[in-house]
């Protein structure tokens, strides 16, 4: 009996954090990534970027990736106030995003 080969290819986030940055700067966002640490605003995102008067809160996520709860707790503070918070898992969710 033959078996088929799988080869799974992982996605980590630092993979998807180079892309994000890479066409943020190709499209020409404003960006920068936050390190958390000491003193950071807890459940801040990873990437803020902007462009047109538009700011993007980007918290960036491997596949299967879950946010937590002070994640969660930024998002509902930033888009109370309007602001644009989005989960980035891929590329293509940040083509959709910026358009």
């Amino acid at each position: 009996m033959k078996r088929k080969l799988r080869l799974k290819i992982k996605v980590t986030e630092n993979d998807i954090k180079r892309q994000v940055k890479d066409y943020l700067s190709l499209k020409g966002y404003f960006h920068f990534y936050i390190m958390q640490g000491l003193g950071a605003y807890k459940g801040i995102p990873d990437i803020v970027a902007i462009k047109n008067n538009r700011v993007l809160f980007l918290e960036i996520k491997r596949p299967g990736g879950k946010q937590s709860g002070y994640q969660k707790q930024f998002q509902t503070d930033i888009e109370g106030q309007g602001g644009g918070y989005h989960i980035v898992k891929s590329l293509e969710d940040l083509i959709k995003i910026t358009g």
